[in-house]
């Protein structure tokens, strides 16, 4: 038994998972037992798409011991403020009639979320999405109630649209095709998660949403349980790209609770995808990512055309993750 107990130990420590099972079967011991021994990877945040900026900024909060919800909510509004981002916060391409709408939700470790869904004239949604969940008995603010409660919190009135995005919406008229173009006009958000040093996780997700879309168009970002879902015994899962497809099948819920049945978060993330994928047969002319992170700190994403990234830091490094995908080509 002292043997056992030796090599077991020295496997965690030194081996690490390559040489688990082997162990496990050559000493009788049950290799899910010997994972679960196995120290998780926290704290950890992951972000849909290379935005080096926003991952940056919650690694920064979660290596000095912040909580996951503030480096959750400081490092999307990195996306938020960026100009140049055209797919969130101010810059962002505005809907056919002209203006910037935009939708955010949040997630805490207790199951406490808030949402804004197609709000003008506020720079941070995410900051908006927080103070539903904080100050309110409400989970979503829509709209003109949403943008004024942003004013009663004291949030200013923020002209969105720049002038390069004005420029193109007007180019965009003289056509008014509505043919958003894979992993460039799809990628219309910011995920993350994050998995703090208590081992608590929580997420976020901030859009300016499709560009040229149907005024008062919301996709899965700002919803609950489709574009962002937390349970903080299991993990967490986000999800970018076409978000009507993403609300058909409650997205990001349906791949938590496929991690509390067992399965490891790419795992998950496949399953999402192909979900997807049977409800659209014969249609592959749109682009759909998950990204989740399970407990233990385990990643994994999923998308369906070649060309989606997720970050990842933690003590590992700062990595930019290709996506493997259902199109292959």
């Amino acid at each position: 038994m002292q043997r056992r107990k030796f090599l077991k130990n020295s496997t965690t420590v030194t081996a690490g998972l390559i040489s688990a099972p082997l162990l496990a079967t050559q000493n009788n011991i049950s290799t899910t037992s010997l994972m679960n021994e196995i120290p998780p990877t926290k704290p950890i945040v992951i972000c849909t798409w290379d935005f080096h900026n926003a991952s940056s900024k919650a690694w920064d909060i979660l290596k000095e011991g912040g909580s996951s919800l503030d480096a959750v909510t400081e490092g999307v509004m990195m996306e938020e403020n960026d100009v140049n981002n055209q797919t969130v916060g101010v810059g962002g391409r505005p809907d056919r009639d002209g203006k910037v709408t935009l939708d955010a939700c949040i997630m805490d470790k207790d199951g406490n979320c808030g949402a804004v869904l197609a709000m003008q004239n506020i720079a941070n949604p995410i900051l908006v999405a927080r103070k539903v969940m904080e100050e309110t008995p409400h989970v979503m603010l829509a709209g003109k109630g949403a943008e004024q409660f942003a004013y009663e919190m004291g949030f200013k009135k923020t002209n969105l649209l720049t002038e390069k995005s004005k420029q193109e919406w007007i180019e965009w008229k003289k056509t008014s095709q509505y043919k958003p173009i894979i992993n460039i006009e799809n990628h219309d958000t910011i995920g993350m998660l994050a998995i703090d040093a208590n081992g608590n996780i929580s997420g976020a997700c901030t859009t300016s949403g499709m560009g040229y879309k149907m005024a008062g168009r919301v996709g899965d970002s700002p919803i609950i349980g489709a574009g962002l879902f937390v349970d903080n015994e299991i993990g967490g899962a986000t999800a970018t790209g076409m978000g009507e497809e993403v609300v058909r099948t409650v997205g990001s819920f349906l791949i938590v609770e496929l991690m509390r049945q067992g399965k490891s978060p790419q795992e998950a993330c496949e399953e999402g995808v192909k979900r997807i994928m049977e409800k659209n047969k014969g249609r592959d002319d749109f682009q759909i990512g998950f990204i989740a992170v399970n407990k233990k700190g385990e990643t994994g994403s999923y998308c369906i055309h070649p060309g989606f990234t997720y970050r990842s830091y933690s003590e590992v490094g700062h990595i930019n993750n290709p996506s493997e995908s259902y199109i292959k080509s």
